[in-house]
Formats: C-alpha cells, structure tokens, sequence
C-alpha cells in the first residue's frame, strides 16, 4: 500500500498556481507553431525566393537584433504596466506577423516582417519569465522552469514534423503560416480569460514611492556585476544556440532539407530525455559552474556540425550541442530569478535578452562565412564559430568569482 502510495506521488502533477500551468501549456503550443514555420525560412527564401546565403543571414540577424533591443523595454513595461497587458499586446502582434511571412514577396518586406518576429516574441518571452517566478514560490522555481522548457522542446519536436508535412520551406508555406497565427491568437483568449480570473497575478509591481525611471532601473541592472558577467558570457553562447536553425539550416537545408529536419527533431528529443537528469546532477554546482560547462558542450556540438556529413555523428554532435543547450539556458533562467530583486524581475529578464544579441551577430556571420568561403568549408566555418563560442568562459569565471563574495537578493531581505 505505501509503496502504491509512494508511486501515485511520483507520478502526480507538479503542484503548480494555475497560471503558471497555462503558460507552460500556452508555450508548449506557440512553440509548436513556431517550430512549424521558423526553422524553414532560411530555406524558404533561399529554395523559393532564390535569395542568396549572405541576405538570408541578414534577414535572420535582423530578428535577433529587433528582438535584442525589444527586451528590456518589454520586461521594464510589465514590471510598470502589469505582465497580464503586455503579454497579450505582444502575442496579438506577433500572430499577424505569421500571416505576412506567408504572402511576403519582396526581400525589405521578409527584413521588416523578420524584425516584427524578434520584437514580440523577445517582449512576450521574459514578461511570461517573470509572470512564473511572481506566482512560483522560491523552492519550486527551478521546477516550473524545467516544466516550460519540456514543453518547449516537446513542440520542438512536434512542430518540425508537422512543417514538413504541411509542406513549409516549400512552396506550400501559406498553411504552416495561418495554423501558427491561429494558435497564437488562441493564445491570446486564454491570456485574456486569466487576466480576469487572476487579477492579482500580474499586477502592476508596486514599489514604494515614485515608479523607478527606465534610465534609473538599467542602471540598477547594468551595475550589477554579477548579472553583467552572466550576460557578457551570455552573448557567446545565445550566438553558437542561433546557429541551429540559421547557419545549419542553410549549411545542410541547401542541399537535404530532410536531414536537417531529422537533425531538428534530434534535438528536440534530446532535451526531453537528458534535461531531467542533467539538471539534478548539476545540482550539486554552481549556477555559473553549469553555464561553463554549456558553454564547453555548446562549441564542440558547434564544431561537429561541420566536421562530420555521416547521419549517426551528426546526430551525436545535436545531442552534445544540447547538452549545452540544457545547461545554459534552464539555469539561466534560474540564475536570473537567484540574483534578481523581487520588484524589478521583469526588467532582469527583459535584460537578460540584451544577450542575444550574439545570435544576431551569429546568424549575420554564419551567413556571411557560408556565402565567401563556400559550403564545402564546413570545418572552418564552424571551428570559428566554436572559438568564439568559448569566448564566454572568462566571463562566467568573473561572475563566479564575484557570486561568492556577495550576498543575492534573496539572502538580503532575510538579513533585513
């Protein structure tokens, strides 16, 4: 009997605030959606729009730069206006950019639309970020984080497959566009629906006195050294991440479209069955030992990328690539709710988005490495990029450092 009883707990439901399930659940079908249409486009406009390696790269570089310069505004405006409006102006935009992908024509209407792309997604993204930790008590962050990027990656996996069939990067993109726009404005109605059953989740956040100016609280987040460290060395890993579905997807989708998809689901799968027991074993760590460690596994899943053209080593290489993955993003996003203070969480995550913008600069250079030096150069191509990748060790050393000799906020407010 108590060994029944002892099972029926394990296999029970994480004891989750019903906001925080729908989010986890909203995110497992938005990122099904996006996965669906996303990863294809570089193929899309090089296969059917006969765009050249060089603009396909911009265009990709320009969502990750409007996405880049978008979230800290978006975390800043949900710590002042409430997480509730702002997640549901952003998803509303962002589902009518999915409807121009599909009808685009013309190379400056893929480079504004591609820009709208990154500029929602990176307000929606850490408002949701800081939506979890205001209704997540302390000892269960960790968890729902884990909870939210499972559901990512079960519509990583889910999403690519569906793509294929529903023919994107191919001719027939208009339908894998229109279900994308149409699951998001779902989405929409369901934020709508527990903004009004939830009124006191998501509120304004209110700060004793005058509401803090945006000039005043970059200050407050860019003179924390520790998180300065954390999104320096960031910004190296988020460009080797990038590479996945822009250098690659060009690097193979030129030629087999049906290996890079393949490659894709890999990596989905891959974090579905390795993020448990590398997140518990990581445990017994630092948050910034495991983010080095990311990074180490980030570059040579990045170097094998281009060093091998056997199916079984490339898909080797996509799960020591996730490894990275895992490490460096999960506890990341740990990390930022362990150092950050409980009145400025969205603007901590909003900033923590000023990382990405490696991954502009990834996709913009991958593009442009692929475009001079040919496709045939894989090893040099992508051992440059596993250079730069490492780039991001001295950083999260610094941070390290620093983390150990001074108290985070958390320990503060007990103190006081």
């Amino acid at each position: 009997m108590t060994n029944q009883h002892s099972a029926r707990r394990r296999l029970r439901a994480p004891d989750f605030h019903p906001v925080a399930w729908a989010i986890i659940i909203g995110t497992f079908l938005a990122r099904t959606g996006f996965f669906m249409t996303i990863p294809f486009l570089g193929i899309y406009l090089g296969e059917v729009k006969g765009m050249n390696p060089a603009t396909i790269g911009d265009i990709l570089a320009t969502s990750m730069l409007a996405g880049t310069c978008s979230s800290f505004i978006g975390g800043l405006l949900s710590d002042r206006l409430g997480r509730f409006p702002v997640m549901i102006t952003a998803m509303t935009l962002w589902s009518l950019v999915f409807i121009g992908f599909a009808f685009a024509e013309a190379p400056w209407q893929f480079f504004l639309l591609s820009a709208c792309n990154g500029l929602f997604r990176n307000v929606f993204e850490p408002t949701a970020k800081a939506l979890l930790v205001d209704v997540t008590k302390t000892e269960k962050r960790a968890a729902v984080f884990h909870a939210r990027y499972f559901a990512i990656n079960v519509g990583g996996a889910v999403g690519p497959l569906l793509g294929l069939q529903l023919g994107a990067g191919g001719t027939s993109s208009l339908l894998p566009f229109a279900i994308c726009s149409g699951i998001y404005l779902a989405y929409v109605l369901v934020l709508v629906a527990l903004s009004r059953m939830n009124r006191e989740a998501g509120q304004r956040r209110k700060a004793q006195g005058e509401p803090v100016s945006m000039r005043a609280m970059a200050r407050i987040v860019f003179t924390d050294r520790v998180f300065l460290c954390f999104l320096i060395g960031n910004a190296f890993v988020a460009n080797a991440y990038g590479h996945l579905d822009t250098t690659l997807s060009q690097f193979l989708g030129h030629d087999n479209v049906k290996t890079y998809s393949f490659l894709f689901m890999v990596n989905a799968v891959s974090v579905l069955l390795l993020q448990y027991p590398l997140v518990t074993m990581m445990r017994r760590f630092s948050s910034m030992t495991a983010l080095t460690v990311g990074c180490l596994f980030f570059g040579l899943g990045l170097f094998g990328f281009g060093l091998f053209d056997q199916l079984p080593l490339l898909a080797l290489s996509v799960v020591v690539f996730t490894v990275g993955e895992i490490l460096s993003f999960v506890i990341g996003d740990v990390l930022i709710g362990e150092i950050a203070p409980a009145d400025s969480r969205g603007t901590y995550y909003g900033a923590s988005g000023l990382a990405f913008i490696g991954q502009s600069g990834g996709a913009w250079l991958g593009g442009l490495l692929l475009h001079s030096l040919g496709f045939d150069q894989g090893p040099i191509i992508f051992g440059l990029l596993m250079l730069i990748t490492f780039a991001a060790f001295p950083f999260f050393f610094a941070g390290q450092r620093l983390r150990t000799r001074l108290p985070i906020p958390e320990e503060q407010e007990r103190a006081a």
